[in-house]
């Protein structure tokens, strides 16, 4: 302050001007050594002060020839963020959790990891430096609430701060991030979001690792997996994925042993294409069925084929495998126009698609009908629909209202309508949702499924703040 020129008076009005609560005898006798101040006060202080420094002087440098580059930086959320890359470059995908323990050091914390279960129940810990052993309910944990809601959440003890962070890849929800600090530090907004960054990096480098690695993914499974199910699980998009326009959310059930349903979508600037299957049976003839029916949709649709020569090239490959092995494919097709609102649709023999606006289901789409893929038919039509601005579409197999109860009732239309709506008004985002529908009919039925459950929603409208933690 002496060398600057700085008075008591200006460093008291800033401080006063930042929401400092120490008058000024206080402050100039803290100053001058013979007053302590509570931390927060002293340091809102020494803001005041460093401000009124960095105003009188500017940082200037005398320039080089060329440009000096800062070396690669050790500490702070770039050194964290480099070391991430860094060391997942050639590395396998067991290597992560030392990676970002590493990663948190430059940081000065201690961060753990927590992989969901593909039942979307349990937050399952990776081994590594600073790994718990037991697993966290998503319903029944802090962890959990963090998973669900996309909140960064703490909490306090044995004089250390602990902070749940989400883990997500773009939109997809893969688990929680558990960070130990100094209690000083978990509070701090900066901190927290820098933790928000490297937790997205860290969701990107899961998912591009276990594109040639089985041990993490092994993490999210609770039990075995049938041929069957491997098959389809290998063809789903992620679960969840957005634009600022549109969000989409879809799950299968039972994720171990399902044959038959699948779902797909693709999402551009423009149009949100959406597809659900169900090839009769459940087996592993119904599981190649739906494979042929995803591959075949999926190929037309990136040739550029409209919806109608889409449902046609589906029915052409499945008209000739059910000759072989009896196993028809019902489904829906859809494009929805994410600059309008205009929704296209072919509904192939399946259940009727439901419009949910406001809170409400007000529509069920049956005006685009054929018969079912495989099966020879005479009429296609293309139905039409325009949605408002934050309406939601739900495609679903019968899997979801065909579920029966111990006393025989089935979970039926009436129920998941009722469920969805409630769901929807208490603001659960289209992840969340698909998440707890699917948790409700398991529990309607018992967890033991008769039939593949599958569901798969898209929410129109400016969401660009709805699935950003």
């Amino acid at each position: 302050m002496t060398r600057s020129g700085l008075t008591h008076e200006s460093v008291w009005m800033r401080y006063f001007a930042l929401g400092g609560t120490a008058g000024p005898l206080e402050t100039e006798a803290h100053i001058a050594g013979l007053v302590p101040l509570p931390a927060p006060e002293s340091d809102v202080l020494a803001h005041a002060v460093n401000e009124l420094l960095d105003e009188q002087t500017p940082r200037e440098r005398v320039p080089y020839s060329r440009v000096v580059r800062e070396p690669t930086p050790e500490g702070g959320l770039l050194g964290a963020l480099v070391t991430a890359l860094a060391g997942m470059h050639l590395a396998p995908p067991e290597r992560l959790p030392t990676v970002v323990a590493r990663a948190g050091t430059a940081l000065g914390a201690q961060i753990g990891l927590y992989l969901i279960d593909y039942e979307q129940q349990y937050l399952r810990p990776l081994p590594g430096p600073h790994a718990s052993t037991e697993p966290l309910g998503v319903d029944t944990s802090l962890a959990g609430r963090a998973f669900r809601t996309l909140e960064t959440l703490s909490t306090q003890a044995g004089g250390r701060t602990r902070l749940w962070v989400p883990l997500l890849d773009g939109v997809e929800r893969l688990g929680v991030l558990e960070v130990v600090l100094d209690p000083a530090d978990g509070d701090d907004p900066v901190l927290r979001s820098q933790l928000r960054w490297l937790s997205t990096l860290i969701g990107h480098l899961y998912s591009i690792t276990t594109n040639y690695g089985d041990k993490l993914d092994g993490v999210r499974r609770r039990q075995r997996r049938s041929t069957a199910a491997e098959l389809l699980w290998q063809l789903l998009p992620t679960t969840t994925a957005a634009t600022d326009r549109v969000t989409v959310a879809g799950m299968v059930e039972p994720c171990y042993t399902a044959a038959g349903d699948a779902f797909d979508y693709s999402l551009s600037e423009t149009t949100a294409h959406l597809a659900i299957f169900d090839a009769t049976g459940h087996s592993l003839d119904s599981s190649l069925v739906g494979a042929m029916a995803v591959s075949s949709y999926r190929s037309a649709r990136r040739d550029g084929a409209t919806l109608f020569d889409q449902a046609r090239a589906v029915d052409e490959i499945i008209g000739t495998e059910s000759e072989r092995t009896g196993r028809y494919v019902t489904s829906v097709l859809a494009e929805l126009d994410l600059l309008s609102g205009r929704l296209r649709y072919i509904s192939a023999g399946h259940p009727y698609p439901l419009v949910v606006r406001r809170g409400k289901v007000v529509k069920s789409l049956d005006r685009g009908q054929r018969t079912v893929f495989g099966m020879p038919f005479r009429d296609l039509t293309v139905g039409e629909e325009m949605l408002e601005p934050g309406d939601w579409l739900v495609l679903y197999t019968d899997g979801i209202t065909e579920a029966r109860g111990v006393d025989g009732t089935f979970f039926g239309l009436d129920r998941m309508q009722d469920f969805i709506e409630k769901e929807i008004t208490a603001g659960h985002a289209p992840p969340e949702m698909v998440r707890r529908l699917i948790r409700r009919v398991l529990e309607h039925q018992r967890e033991v499924l008769q039939d593949d459950a599958t569901v798969l929603v898209a929410r129109w409208g400016d969401l660009s703040r709805e699935l950003t933690p």
